[in-house]
């Protein structure tokens, strides 16, 4: 992940999944991470929203549009993000997917910290009654055992205590089935930095975390 911040910008793609039944309201999502949600080093419709919102188009059963909501700043911590939680949950916010803690891991920064910053974003949205989809990531084994138990270990721990949707690891859709890594294969689906993807790691990437989205989609709406 890029430690360079970029300008915060909001990125609205319409998504609209046809069903036979009548269209109901839009659900607004907002997609809140860092450069991997951003898009880092692609062009804007390559990016994970630009991306995730064409998937929605083949892919969701749901009736109505969805508003996918770009909230990607590049180098954000999960501190930065529970700095700016709270005037990106305006009132048209209907739910959340939370994809930050990439920077934290490649910073060192105490899991703890890390922690508390993730509950107060949960928090942020709880207070809302907004949902949402909680996306992990997993350390890489030379932090230490106690450093990556402590990292992989918070995801799963806040999903359950804030009753949240999970997915444990936002690459997750570049493994293989069984969840084991062919390295050759990911190696071609990430840029010349080794840490973001390219257009094709968007892609799978996208393919995995969809079916969640779409159970997102769904609690949103119930809630409207």
């Amino acid at each position: 992940m890029s430690k360079a911040l970029a300008s915060f910008a909001l990125i609205f793609v319409l998504v609209f999944a046809q069903t036979s039944s009548a269209r109901a309201e839009p659900v607004s999502i907002v997609a809140f991470g860092d450069s991997l949600t951003q898009g880092f080093g692609l062009h804007a419709e390559n990016g994970f929203v630009p991306q995730l919102a064409d998937w929605l188009k083949v892919n969701s059963t749901e009736a109505g549009a969805v508003r996918l909501i770009n909230a990607g700043v590049s180098g954000d911590t999960t501190a930065g993000g529970a700095a700016r939680v709270d005037w990106t949950l305006t009132d048209d916010v209907d739910g959340m997917i939370v994809a930050l803690g990439g920077n934290d891991l490649l910073r060192g920064i105490d899991p703890a910290v890390s922690r508390a910053n993730l509950e107060k974003i949960l928090q942020a949205a709880a207070t809302r009654d907004v949902p949402v989809l909680l996306v992990g990531l997993v350390a890489t084994a030379n932090m230490g055992p106690s450093f990556k138990q402590a990292f992989d270990q918070m995801y799963p721990d806040l999903s359950a205590q804030y009753d949240t949707l999970y997915a444990r690891d936002f690459f997750i859709g570049l493994l293989e089935p069984d969840g084991t890594v062919d390295r050759d294969k990911v190696r071609a689906r990430m840029q010349l930095d080794g840490i973001h993807p390219n257009k094709d790691g968007v892609r799978d990437i996208v393919q995995g975390l969809g079916p969640a989205v779409i159970e997102l989609i769904a609690q949103a709406r119930s809630r409207g």
